[in-house]
């Protein structure tokens, strides 16, 4: 069991971060873990399945929340950010901020706070697809389980949630707090974000309903997303068809994102196994730059370009405009035959890259070095100071989850040094 010779902190509670901080607090060392949003689970919570094993977020999930929840070493903040860092290896010291969510521990999950709200706002788990209640869980299986309000969509009848709540558990009246800790060492897992596709002007996003990227895919397919898995177009919920999957969009690209983000080809993979699964007819095309693969995940990609009605083409999509009955047309070259190639079908997806969560973090400490790319790369940080996951670098849930174990190490090892 660890002496008590310091803390961790750990930003960032999705997959990455719930590991680092549960590998570290199990083995005894007093750890700290802040996550933006009101439930843990990060991207990993929004996908339909995940690679190695295409398990839905349960599977890995579940089982971390159930580690959580008994350990008395792991203290949580979520709605929370980080306000300032300052200090040095072995005593940092670091303000929290703490956003109220207006629903205390005493929610019992009766919802019946949800039935008498009348306002709407967008359900950012679903990426704005559909729309939840002001008062809302932001999923079945969200930990903390409890309510959250969201004061900035409420209007004057928000008062009924709390007339209508026999627990008490609600509390319009509850302030930001603030919390100062000194740890002695941090982990970055602030994950990413899907890069802003609403800059591929050429491909329609934003613009077209029937433009969508390839996080909202995985809503789209999950059964617990907004249409109960049917892949269908978003402009009129009818049966998908087609659907052309436009890879590297924004990547590879001086003028959007340089990188590569490794994990884009397979993810359209899994996608087009999605379509097969909702609709065996549906006709699949893929255009690609180069596809990535590697090692293990070879028989995966062969398996699919073998099934039928999938169509892989090497080429770049030069625009996607709208065609008749709300229909994409999609114009791309067609490298190998050397023709160019113009299609209309029911749905496009971009294939969007990994954007560093902290590149445009305001908040973040000047002395936290940023690579090319905006990712936090360990090499380039001062003392006591770690990333894990794709705070890293862009990588798929499993890698994510061994660098996490990684960092774990790192940091008790800076515990114990300093």
């Amino acid at each position: 069991m660890a002496e008590n010779k310091g803390k961790i902190l750990v930003i960032g509670g999705g997959i990455s971060g719930m590991t680092t901080a549960l590998e570290a607090a199990e083995v005894g060392y007093e750890v700290i873990l802040v996550e933006k949003d009101p439930i843990l689970g990060g991207r990993v919570a929004k996908f339909y399945q995940y690679f190695p094993k295409l398990c839905p977020p349960p599977c890995g999930l579940e089982i971390n929340y159930k580690r959580i929840k008994p350990n008395t070493k792991l203290q949580t903040f979520v709605n929370s950010e980080v306000e300032s860092i300052s200090g040095d290896a072995g005593n940092y010291k670091v303000k929290i901020k703490t956003n109220p969510t207006y629903v205390n521990e005493k929610c019992v999950l009766c919802g019946k706070c949800e039935d008498v709200c009348a306002v709407e706002r967008s359900n950012d788990f679903n990426y704005g697809v559909d729309k939840t209640k002001a008062v809302y869980m932001p999923h079945k299986l969200a930990y903390p389980s409890k309510f959250v309000i969201d004061r900035a969509a409420c209007d004057d009848s928000c008062k009924k949630c709390v007339e209508a709540c026999t627990y008490d558990a609600i509390d319009l009246d509850m302030q930001v707090k603030e919390t100062e800790v000194e740890v002695a060492t941090i982990v970055y897992a602030t994950g990413w974000k899907p890069y802003d596709a609403t800059k591929l002007t050429h491909l329609g996003y934003g613009a077209l309903s029937n433009v969508i990227n390839n996080v909202t895919m995985e809503r789209y397919a999950s059964g617990q997303g907004p249409t109960n898995g049917q892949i269908v177009r978003p402009s009129d919920n009818k049966k998908v068809e087609s659907v052309v999957f436009v890879q590297c969009a924004g990547s590879r690209d001086e003028n959007h994102l340089a990188h590569c983000s490794s994990i884009c080809c397979l993810a359209s993979l899994k996608q087009a196994k999605y379509v097969r699964e909702a609709n065996p007819d549906a006709k699949i095309t893929i255009f690609y730059i180069d596809l990535r693969t590697p090692g293990r995940y070879e028989d995966f990609a062969a398996k699919i370009r073998s099934e039928e009605n999938i169509e892989l083409i090497k080429g770049k999509v030069a625009s996607i405009t709208e065609g008749q009955d709300q229909k994409v047309i999609v114009e791309a070259e067609d490298i190998l035959k050397g023709v160019k190639i113009k299609m209309e079908v029911d749905l496009a997806v971009l294939a969007t890259g990994m954007q560093s969560s902290v590149a445009d973090d305001k908040k973040l400490p000047g002395f936290i070095k940023l690579d090319e790319n905006g990712f936090i790369a360990p090499h380039l940080q001062k003392e006591g100071i770690l990333s894990a996951g794709v705070a890293n670098l862009p990588a798929d849930v499993s890698s994510s989850i061994q660098d996490a174990t990684g960092a774990a190490l790192k940091a008790i090892q800076n515990v114990v040094r300093n």
